[in-house]
């Protein structure tokens, strides 16, 4: 059996959510490179940011914290400040969804 660069990075994964580290941002890659590519000027291209979050392993943590804490500017778990108020559109949509379709009665 060979090992790949995914079964690597799965191993490393795992041995981060055993560990249940306290602050993510430790891990964070975006820690080891300037902070600006992260929060570029309106209009100006989100790509190098996004390139470092891809091949981050506390992606989904960023995100999540980003979410939880309505970092309303940057990219933060690989998506930026538009593509997160789309996604929190979506959730809100999908709750309200849910709550109308579970208050009819047949």
């Amino acid at each position: 059996m060979w090992i790949t660069a995914e079964l690597l990075a799965l191993a490393a994964v795992a041995w981060i959510m055993l560990w249940r580290l306290d602050d993510w941002r430790e891990w964070a890659l975006c820690a080891e490179v300037d902070p600006d590519a992260f929060f570029p000027e309106k209009g100006e291209s989100t790509r190098a940011a996004k390139d470092i979050c891809r091949r981050c392993l506390v992606k989904i943590e960023c995100l999540r914290s980003a979410l939880a804490n309505d970092e309303r500017f940057g990219v933060w778990g690989g998506l930026s400040d538009r593509e997160r108020r789309r996604l929190r559109g979506r959730a809100a949509d999908g709750a309200a969804t849910r709550v109308n379709s579970s208050d009819c009665h047949p």
